[in-house]
């Protein structure tokens, strides 16, 4: 795997005609697997043999991971992406009240305000009120600020802090960065997060954190502020993780940063991608764009043949099978790290068709299991995504409605790809709004 990341799309389909599982090596010559086919991910997501518990993982159980490395946070942090069973489901409860249909949609109001303002700093920022024109930075200026701000919200986090949270979740999410910087922001975004939540214990709100906070406070653990806190400890070893014999809505201090972390970096990475992604593909693809200007699609079908032909995460760790697995005819050994390779599964011919690389609104599924999987499939499901369609569905009408001459300002060559191949996404999108 290539650490500094750049565009998935040639690689995976070089890697397609071998087969839908492969062989990779990971950043400091780890060894793992690939599952990039539609079915054959489609399979392993849901097999009941497969875990995401760091204590299935064999070279880090048996210490050859090593301080540093930059992934090792994907496999140690506390919360539903590393939970298994019933650890998974009592996080998973916890989290999803946010998630219902109904609270989602109660926020439907704010976030087209919000998208408004947005676009007004956005026109004022490219000067098109004085006639000047210029190119703006829609990543950052809308695309970042749009979600952050939202799951801000949800979760509670004072606006002091966002930016470097956003800073943090990019620095964790890259996997071309050295040992002492990767441990450094994994450290300064425990402290962050640590500051989260003693701002929520001494203002509790309406929001997921103080929710969080109360859970411990009722099961008498709320004192113990510092313990256990390190996202990336061992996660062979959770002496504080919660036996059978528990409260079953218990929440360990580490979880509960934990969580936000996940939260924090999904609840605004993914759609930030995914928001970028989709503009991208409507400036390059005019007729698709026409489509949506005059009414002949609907901008939810924008979103989704986004998530399918260019998803915004490219390459998902991890999972561990329990057993020595077979996918599609490849073994992948017991305790093997495997990424899900949702950029590759999302363009796979096998399912998708010869035309898998063409972007095309029209396009329908035969079947639900021919749909893309690039916000999950089985338990680990992605939680926000239906937040996620609604902030990127909102923000494409409204972007195109009133802007809808806006232009990538640079060739896609020019673009500067995000370093990592987990995240899919761009550092930068000038665009002139026309």
């Amino acid at each position: 795997m290539d650490p500094t990341g750049g565009c998935p799309h040639a690689a995976n389909a070089a890697l397609l005609t071998r087969g839908a599982v492969a062989p990779v090596v990971l950043p400091g010559e780890v060894p793992a697997m690939a599952v990039l086919g539609h079915e054959a991910l489609r399979e392993f997501l849901g097999h009941p043999d497969v875990a995401k518990g760091a204590e299935h993982f064999t070279a880090l159980r048996e210490g050859r991971i090593p301080d540093g490395w930059p992934l090792k946070t994907f496999a140690t942090v506390r919360g539903m992406t590393t939970a298994d069973g019933a650890d998974h489901r009592r996080l998973r409860s916890l989290v999803s009240k946010v998630f219902t249909a109904r609270r989602v949609e109660a926020l439907r109001p704010g976030i087209e305000r919000l998208t408004e303002e947005l676009l007004d700093g956005l026109a004022d920022a490219a000067g098109t009120d004085s006639g000047r024109g210029g190119a703006v930075d829609l990543r950052a200026r809308f695309a970042l600020p749009l979600p952050m701000s939202v799951i801000s919200e949800l979760l509670g986090v004072d606006a002091e802090f966002r930016d470097r949270l956003h800073v943090l979740s990019t620095q964790l999410v890259s996997t071309d960065i050295g040992p002492e910087e990767a441990m450094a922001a994994n450290r300064e975004m425990v402290a962050v997060l640590g500051a989260v939540v003693a701002s929520r214990r001494a203002r509790p709100g309406d929001d997921l954190t103080s929710a969080l906070i109360a859970v411990r406070a009722e099961d008498g653990t709320a004192a113990d502020h510092g313990a256990d806190t390190d996202v990336d400890a061992d996660a062979g070893a959770r002496a504080d993780t919660p036996t059978s014999g528990d409260r079953s809505d218990r929440l360990s201090e580490s979880e509960l940063i934990g969580t936000l972390l996940l939260m924090i970096i999904a609840g605004h990475e993914t759609t930030l991608n995914l928001i970028t992604n989709a503009v991208r593909a409507l400036c390059a693809h005019r007729d698709q764009l026409e489509l949506l200007l005059e009414g002949r699609a609907d901008w939810a079908d924008a979103v989704e043949e986004t998530l399918r032909w260019d998803s915004p995460v490219s390459y998902f760790p991890f999972r561990y099978p329990t057993r020595d697995l077979t996918v599609d005819g490849t073994l992948i050994p017991r305790g093997t790290p495997v990424l899900a390779g949702y950029s590759a599964a999302g363009r796979d011919p096998s399912v998708h068709g010869p035309d898998a690389g063409r972007f095309d609104l029209a396009r329908r599924p035969s079947s639900a299991m021919t749909r893309h999987l690039s916000l999950g499939h089985g338990v680990h499901y992605c939680l926000g995504a239906p937040l996620a369609r609604m902030e990127t569905t909102i923000a494409l009408r409204q972007l195109f409605t009133r802007f809808p001459g806006l232009k990538v300002a640079v060739t896609e060559e020019e673009l500067p790809r995000q370093r990592s191949f987990v995240g899919n996404g761009v550092r930068e999108l000038p665009v002139v709004l026309g």
